[in-house]
């Protein structure tokens, strides 16, 4: 009897051997796929993908007025809505859209939720309301995009941050939730400015302008009359992150990496401007906190190298309180209950797709909500990472998490993902992608976090700005060199997988390391930086200048002109795979579109994914599992595992 490896082997071997891997392969549209020089996927190749994107997870969200929970999840194509009434219960689905829904907040006091939408992944948000029953009423104006939606204690007002299409300044709106076309703006806004809470009283609102990621400023808005007050210090660049006012409304609780490596929480008291540390000495940076409804008791996610773990103090006292130890994992989700006495939160590891789970603070139990679906998959597969470090070119420590096959001999092949951001962070959360490639390739999966990556300190994070962008790609070519030193790894056989960002960072080694690479994936990657800065979405474009650099000056730009991967597009020689969804706004289609036509010109294999109902990712389950199974296709192709 054929193993099934086996069996999707010949059946690849087969297909490969008849399309000859021409690029002369017909355009074929499947469903709202565009395929261009792609040879069809071998059904039992398909079939063996569909258990991967079947497994699906339940994310918390909020908790409603009668203690029930809202989640996202995924019946469906797509994540929707759900409400849990009692841990166990049934997944009761609120919201039915083709687009995803994946988050919702709960109005206070009622028995109602917000969440917002857009179309295609065009990222132009729409927010509605909606009760448990009964249709949803928009709150937004339309040809607007809304983020930041922050509801009054009372749950009568909300806040949100507004823009227009090319403007990169946004306005602060307040609507009265009894009267959804009454919005107004109170605020005309500089830069990128949003709400992060409302004082109990109503009358003043937490606002935060984002420059980047370590340098974020702090305002208090009079809702009356739209002014704002600046806290904080003045003389120098810090890093804040969410916010919250205290119970008596008297002073904000903030991230802050003022002072410290580390980000942490801070109480900043409003009228003496005094900050006291709730984590001093952090040696790991906290990702986010919530504060119960009655101010006392802080709940935060601190990431120790990429793994959760979850702290509870008094905020008076700074003492700790008694909170779950958690497996190995990373937490998606949080927030207190309307009572205070339950927090809720969901956490994902490698082997399980994720769950919703609650801690009583006063019993000090923890139950559990929901049991999520591996959608088929066998967990003793399934593949725990190991962390490791490597020494790049500058004798720097790199971060990162391998993924190795369970009981196969001999060298194994290596993908490489690299994740975008560039500020992001590769977690070991469960992903279905890295364990089909290690399932169905036989292949190792590592995942590095190279210098600009989050979660390692505001030093690392700015070690890849403007121009010393090609330092993270340096720190790829110092994982060749590591994975070469392994005997259990084959140098000769290694692909980089790589989206946004990191579509960036794969093309730049296509380049620079053509001789060492087998096959490239890029994902909607910045093949220019020119032209991805000058046609990016105009309510980002100065956040990314702030980042990358600005490409009007012109020192900034001989560095673009010498760095942009499309210029060394003649040592590109391998053959690459590249996807594009049609409606991304971040990284325009056009940046996928001038390298596969240089490309395609000078001879190289390219393989052209397009899928028309996408923006900046893939997040609906048919298109995933077609462009996933394309991939595999691909990767088997240069990594000679078919």
């Amino acid at each position: 009897m054929m193993t099934r490896a086996l069996l999707l082997g010949t059946v690849l071997a087969f297909t490969c051997a008849t399309a000859g891997w021409s690029a002369d392969l017909p355009k074929r549209e499947v469903g709202q796929i565009v395929y261009d020089g792609v040879p069809e996927t071998p059904a039992a190749l398909q079939a063996a993908i569909v258990p991967y994107y079947n497994a699906r997870s339940a994310i918390f969200e909020d908790w409603l007025a009668d203690g029930s929970i809202l989640i996202a999840t995924r019946f469906g194509d797509t994540n929707q809505i759900h409400r849990l009434a009692a841990p166990g219960g049934a997944r009761t689905q609120l919201t039915f859209f083709n687009e995803p829904i994946n988050t919702a907040i709960a109005q206070p006091k009622a028995q109602r939720y917000l969440y917002a939408r857009d179309v295609g992944g065009a990222e132009y948000y729409q927010a509605y309301l909606r009760g448990l029953n009964g249709a949803e009423v928009q709150v937004t104006a339309p040809k607007t995009r809304n983020d930041n939606f922050v509801f009054a204690g009372d749950g009568k007002t909300l806040i949100w941050s507004q823009v227009t299409p090319g403007d990169p300044n946004y306005d602060i709106v307040l609507g009265e939730v009894a009267n959804p076309t009454g919005r107004r703006t109170i605020h005309e806004g500089k830069g990128a400015i949003a709400p992060v809470d409302i004082s109990p009283d109503g009358k003043w609102a937490l606002v935060a302008r984002y420059n980047s990621a370590t340098f974020v400023e702090p305002y208090v808005l009079d809702l009356s009359n739209g002014a704002l007050k600046a806290i904080g210090p003045a003389d120098r660049k810090v890093g804040y992150q969410g916010g919250a006012f205290t119970g008596d409304g008297k002073a904000v609780v903030m991230l802050s990496d003022d002072g410290a490596e580390m980000s942490r929480p801070v109480v900043f008291d409003l009228a003496t401007g005094a900050m006291r540390d709730l984590d001093p000495g952090a040696k790991w940076p906290t990702e986010s906190f919530k504060l119960s409804p009655d101010g006392k008791t802080i709940a935060y996610m601190v990431n120790e190298e990429g793994y959760s773990r979850l702290v509870l103090k008094d905020l008076a006292t700074g003492k700790a309180l008694a909170a779950p130890k958690l497996p190995l994992g990373v937490m998606t989700g949080m927030g207190f209950s309307p009572d205070g006495k339950r927090l809720g939160f969901s956490l994902s590891t490698s082997t399980s797709a994720g769950d919703v789970w609650s801690w009583d603070l006063a019993a000090g139990k923890l139950t559990r909500w929901t049991e999520s679906e591996l959608g088929g998959l066998d967990p003793a597969n399934l593949v725990e990472p190991t962390l490791f470090r490597y020494e790049s070119f500058d004798k720097r420590s790199i971060p990162a998490f391998i993924y190795r096959p369970k009981g196969l001999t001999g060298k194994r092949p290596v993908v490489i993902q690299i994740h975008g951001g560039p500020e992001g962070q590769e977690q070991p959360n469960f992903n279905p992608r890295r364990q089909s490639w290690v399932s169905e390739l036989g292949a190792a999966v590592i995942i590095p976090n190279v210098r600009g990556s989050s979660g390692y300190g505001k030093t690392y994070i700015g070690l890849d700005n403007a121009e010393k962008r090609e330092d993270s790609v340096k720190d790829i070519s110092a994982l060749l060199d590591w994975i070469a030193r392994q005997p259990d790894l084959d140098a000769s056989r290694v692909a980089v997988v790589g989206q946004s960002y990191g579509g960036y960072m794969v093309l730049a080694l296509a380049a620079h390391e053509n001789d060492r690479l087998a096959g490239i994936i890029d994902l909607y990657g910045i093949s220019n930086w020119v032209t991805f800065l000058q046609n990016t979405e105009g309510y980002r474009r100065d956040l990314r200048r702030a980042e990358y650099g600005d490409e009007r000056d012109p020192a900034m730009r001989a560095v673009f002109d010498r760095i942009s991967p499309l210029n060394m597009s003649d040592r590109m020689k391998k053959p690459m795979m590249v996807f594009q969804g049609a409606n991304d706004p971040r990284v325009p289609r056009t940046e996928s579109e001038q390298l596969v036509a240089r490309l395609r010109g000078q001879g190289t294999e390219v393989w052209y994914v397009l899928a028309k109902d996408e923006g900046h990712g893939i997040y609906k389950k048919q298109n995933a599992e077609a462009v996933r199974a394309t991939e595999i296709v691909f990767l088997k192709k240069v990594l000679g595992t078919e």
